[in-house]
């Protein structure tokens, strides 16, 4: 070994503390299944014993603390973002009345992933999944939390970085409106498949409705919106999020959530069953993330030539998998780190990360929409998938089991959609 590897090798963290993450991970997609009470009660204790065993590790042995500090900050500013969108949005309540027909609901869908788009998947979750529920109310199967799934937790967010996973490429350099440039055309098809299927299934459903709720089927739609005036602060954070730099403007994203949080009226919180709980735990999760993934990010950077990744194909496919296996948001940056070492540039360095998007931008686009996309194969291959399902549980509507999920909807819909695509964009 010469004088330069044997340094570099120094500062390699050993595998061993990439074991945190890999806790984690099968912390979440496990214990909720079979340790339910046990995981509710306990889960930030793991994520922040998990969280400070890399960070002591990285301080203490590498000396690594302003490495750990960048991390922190990028913790800050994502939930900065996901917080706010998310306070805002519960105080916009939307209020409908009727029976919705296939094509309604296919217009409903498709409105909501271009919503996701704009004000980040979580945030258009919350917003729509309680009036999905009520337009559907009288026919709501499985197939509706499924595909509202699909569409606006997952699809809706892989053109702009206002959620997970693709703002955390944004905060390390991939210019805003990279993706909605690069990632278009194969979205527009994976985006206009599921909308079409869904209005088939949805048509067929609606046929096989039972008798008694042709009154519904024929009443009028009316729809009504209270706190609209939240729109201009949500505004106000997107245009934050897209013109001001980091820190004036996570300050100005908490401003904003503060001022939509005692805006509000209390009775637009009550029908919207408002609570920190969802965004609560999502903070502790990602702590544990963002904690325990940066010896993963190293490895991926110092030997993504090893692991025999070099097509695009490999790049979706893979991304794709283990985002629905475990959590799109690190699982793309693990991947946008091992594409980088590809070409020796460094995930920490803004300008060649924005160099990379740039002149291997189709490496970037296999990584970006195998991680948005995939995200939906399972409740935890986003944050939003399990907000979804608690609050249909919470209205005592039954959506399906996590493996009922997986092969009934997920496989069967997305698999042959995503093959698709990957013959048309990834086949080299």
């Amino acid at each position: 070994m010469n004088l330069l590897a044997f340094a570099r090798a120094l500062d390699e963290p050993t595998p061993l503390i990439m074991l945190p993450f890999a806790v984690l991970l099968l912390g979440i997609a496990i214990a909720p299944l079979i340790l339910k009470h046990h995981w509710e009660r306990s889960y930030h204790l793991v994520s922040l014993v998990l969280a400070a065993i890399t960070t002591s590790y990285y301080v203490a042995v590498l000396h690594a603390g302003e490495r750990m500090l960048h991390v922190g900050f990028e913790y800050f500013s994502f939930m900065a973002v996901v917080g706010s969108l998310y306070v805002v949005t519960g105080g916009i309540h939307i209020i409908v009345k009727g029976e919705a027909k296939p094509s309604i609901n296919a217009l409903f869908l498709a409105l909501g992933a271009i919503l996701a788009n704009i004000i980040g998947t979580t945030g258009a979750s919350m917003l729509l999944i309680r009036p999905w529920i009520r337009m559907n109310k009288y026919r709501f199967t499985g197939m509706h939390t499924a595909f509202f799934i699909f569409l606006v937790s997952n699809v809706g967010g892989a053109l702009l970085p206002t959620g997970p996973p693709l703002f955390l490429g944004y905060l390390r350099g991939v210019p805003f409106w990279w993706a909605l440039r690069a990632c278009w055309l194969p979205w527009s098809i994976i985006f206009g498949a599921l909308l079409l299927v869904f209005y088939l299934l949805d048509r067929h459903n609606y046929r096989r409705a039972p008798s008694e709720i042709s009154a519904a089927r024929t009443a009028n739609e009316e729809w009504r919106f209270g706190g609209l005036r939240n729109i201009w602060l949500m505004l106000a954070i997107l245009s934050a999020l897209i013109l001001v730099p980091a820190g004036w403007r996570e300050l100005i994203m908490i401003a904003a959530a503060l001022v939509a949080y005692f805006w509000t009226p209390a009775k637009i919180h009550q029908r919207n069953n408002f609570s920190f709980g969802p965004l609560k735990e999502l903070a502790w999760l990602f702590l544990g993330i963002f904690g325990t993934m940066v010896p993963v990010l190293d490895y991926m950077e110092c030997h993504a030539g090893d692991l025999g990744l070099r097509t695009d194909l490999q790049f979706f496919w893979f991304t794709g998998i283990l985002s629905g296996l475990l959590d799109n948001a690190p699982t793309y940056l693990t991947f946008l780190a091992g594409s980088l070492g590809l070409k020796h540039l460094n995930i920490d360095q803004p300008a060649e990360v924005a160099r990379f998007a740039t002149e291997h931008g189709h490496y970037l686009i296999a990584i970006s929409l195998g991680a948005t996309c995939f995200g939906a194969l399972t409740y935890i291959g986003n944050g939003p998938n399990l907000m979804v399902k608690a609050i249909a549980e919470h209205e005592k509507l039954h959506p399906p089991s996590f493996f009922g999920f997986v092969f009934k909807f997920a496989f069967p819909v997305l698999l042959p959609i995503f093959a698709l695509v990957s013959l048309l964009f990834f086949w080299r």
